[in-house]
């Protein structure tokens, strides 16, 4: 369900901007006033949506128009050639996630959710609050370039640009170009399929060059920060088990999970996985201590089969099981960190060879699918974490970056990357949901200069192609439709 917080707060707000609105424009003293700095201003103002209009960066879409005519022109033709493929790649694309949306929906298991190319974007349930900043910027410079596009390809192919503008619908901010429609139709269809095919070609080039700039991201921050050391620690859930004092904090640089070495937030992710589908590793000790701590007679099973042989209000002692030399299985309650801290891993008797006297290999008694994991994180002590790895994995924030001053902030290389990757995804989608053949998107006019351009011989009259388009539109709006329909209800309702 949407946050009813969420909900309230975009209610009360458009309620209070109406309210307002509805007040200066009833008063007789301000009235005239009133309206007369929203037209001089550009601004219009509905329920639910407020426009801004401005012919100020006419001159400047004029001079970038007249850059370069040969290069402007290989340009925009590549991107023509672009539009018509994203055309018809998009319906491709909404019809396998559509698919894939209906399975999910009749296995009953959120499970995959990930593997979908698009999906419906809900602030405070799919997005979380904290992102909502990364979230605007990147949909509003999306929008300004794909709007950008079509200025510049409209004014090369001589068609008039009356001004720019930007706009909030509900709470998703946009731009728009208003062009001279009486030269738009003047000119010919591959001219028109130039100008609207620019939006989603300057989308993909975006998308294009952020992601040149997250993989040139380490170089370019080489002198402030260096890479490959670890994985730098920029945040840890407060009450979690990853906190306390033997815990994780921040600016902690992890280099090790148990024997696998983390170099980077890849390497984390990687080593937790791989401790999470393996069977947990044990610890060589000393048979003379497990002599001592034998725990003959106060061991019992759990719910699940897994013994416990330590108290229950122990937060020190762990329960280990082992083979002795006769392989018969044995339980010890041993002081976790004590035993782990002057140990090296096992998985058999035969492991613990190596040293003199010869040890023993003990194996953390844990309920299912919960582990014991060491992490290291030098100079301070190792953290011994018990629980599920995921809850590990998504209870600590790192990151690849670790300052070479210590003024230097800590989450500008993770805020850095945090936008180009909402940059990333974001201009893609803009590109991939204006390509498609719908009513009121981009698409639409693209499909109707595409049928002009290709079917003008094959369909004489006009009416056959508009015919034909506007069933070809139908089938892309209802595709759209239920997309975010389907999308919808499975972030909210589930």
């Amino acid at each position: 369900m949407i946050p009813i917080p969420v909900v309230v707060c975009v209610l009360g707000g458009w309620c209070a901007v109406y309210l307002v609105d509805t007040l200066l424009r009833s008063s007789h003293a301000v009235r005239s006033s009133y309206e007369s700095w929203l037209s001089a201003s550009g601004l219009s103002l509905s329920p639910f949506h407020v426009r801004w209009h401005t012919s100020v960066f006419n001159r400047l879409f004029a001079r970038c128009a007249l850059l370069n005519p040969r290069f402007l022109y290989v340009w925009f033709t590549a991107g023509m050639v672009f539009g018509i493929v994203a055309m018809f790649g998009s319906v491709v694309l909404l019809g396998r996630t559509l698919l894939q949306t209906l399975r999910q929906m009749m296995s009953e298991t959120p499970e995959g959710s990930h593997e979908q190319v698009l999906q419906v974007v809900v602030p405070g349930v799919n997005l979380p609050v904290s992102q909502l900043a990364y979230f605007f910027v990147a949909i509003l410079v999306s929008g300004v370039i794909h709007e950008f596009g079509h200025g510049v390809a409209a004014l090369r192919e001589q068609v008039r640009l009356n001004g720019f503008g930007m706009f909030m619908f509900v709470i998703y901010p946009g731009a728009f170009v208003d062009l001279f429609t009486t030269h738009l139709n003047l000119i010919s269809p591959v001219q028109q399929l130039r100008i609207f095919c620019a939006g989603v070609w300057h989308n993909f080039v975006l998308c294009v060059a952020v992601v040149c700039l997250l993989l040139l991201l380490p170089l370019l921050l080489f002198p402030f920060y260096y890479t490959g050391a670890g994985a730098l620690v920029t945040d840890v859930v407060e009450g979690s088990p990853s906190s306390g004092p033997r815990g994780l904090f921040v600016g902690d640089l992890v280099s090790w999970v148990e024997d696998c070495t983390v170099r980077g937030v890849e390497d984390w992710h990687s080593c937790l996985q791989h401790v999470a589908h393996q069977p947990q590793s044990g610890y060589c000790v000393h048979g003379a201590d497990l002599r001592l701590n034998h725990a003959a007679g106060r061991a019992f099973r759990r719910l699940d089969g897994t013994v416990e042989c330590c108290s229950n209000s122990s937060l020190t002692d762990l329960c280990f099981t082992y083979r002795n030399n006769l392989e018969s299985k044995q339980f010890a309650c041993l002081p976790a960190r004590k035993t782990i801290q002057a140990s090296w891993t096992c998985h058999t008797n035969t492991d613990c060879q190596r040293g003199s006297p010869p040890s023993l290999c003990v194996i953390p008694s844990l309920e299912n699918q919960t582990r014991l994991i060491r992490v290291k994180h030098p100079p301070q002590e190792d953290m011994l974490f018990v629980g599920y790895p995921s809850h590990l994995q998504f209870s600590v924030s790192l990151t690849n970056f670790v300052p070479r001053l210590a003024f230097l902030h800590l989450h500008l290389p993770v805020m850095l990357e945090t936008l180009c990757k909402y940059l990333v995804s974001l201009s893609g989608a803009l590109a991939v949901v204006n390509a498609v053949p719908c009513f009121a998107l981009d698409g639409q006019w693209m499909l109707s200069a595409f049928l002009e351009a290709s079917l003008g011989t094959l369909l004489p009259e006009k009416n056959s192609r508009e015919l034909l388009g506007f069933f070809i539109l139908l089938g892309g709006s209802a595709l759209l439709a239920a997309n975010v329909a389907l999308g919808l209800w499975m972030v909210t309702a589930r």
